[in-house]
């Protein structure tokens, strides 16, 4: 079986981290299935979906991280195209990927204790965003 759910936020860019763990558990809950998987997809280019322990020192760390390898005061020639100044969060997006697949069983997500399933926002201003969720099983 195969159900396709959405969950949609806004979110504030500048790498906005929103743990979104309820919501994909609720859906799978929701779903009438009890094992399977669970694929998560990020419509968009300039976000993208992880694991993370969602704990206020290590979400600093982790965007200083992406400050560190892909800084936003460098040029970029996305930014010479449209002029919208974002070219970093297009970068930054492609190299953590718009999707995630979790494994679930009687309707438990496999994650870690100290996991959470997060959005992040490499934007330089506020989105909606719009994921895709493909629960499939039995």
């Amino acid at each position: 079986m195969v159900v396709t759910r959405k969950i949609a936020l806004n979110s504030k860019g500048h790498c906005d981290l929103i743990d979104i763990t309820r919501q994909v558990k609720e859906e799978v809950s929701a779903s009438g299935i009890d094992s399977g998987t669970v694929t998560l997809f990020l419509a968009g280019s300039t976000a993208a979906i992880s694991t993370i322990e969602f704990e206020p020192g290590l979400l600093s760390d982790f965007q200083a991280m992406w400050e560190r390898n892909v800084p936003r005061n460098i040029p970029y020639q996305h930014d010479r195209a449209w002029g919208e100044g974002n070219g970093y969060s297009h970068v930054r997006s492609s190299l953590l990927g718009p999707s995630l697949v979790v494994p679930f069983t009687n309707k438990t997500l496999a994650l870690g204790t100290w996991q959470q399933i997060v959005l992040v926002d490499f934007d330089n201003r506020p989105r909606s965003r719009e994921i895709v969720l493909q629960i499939m099983g039995e």
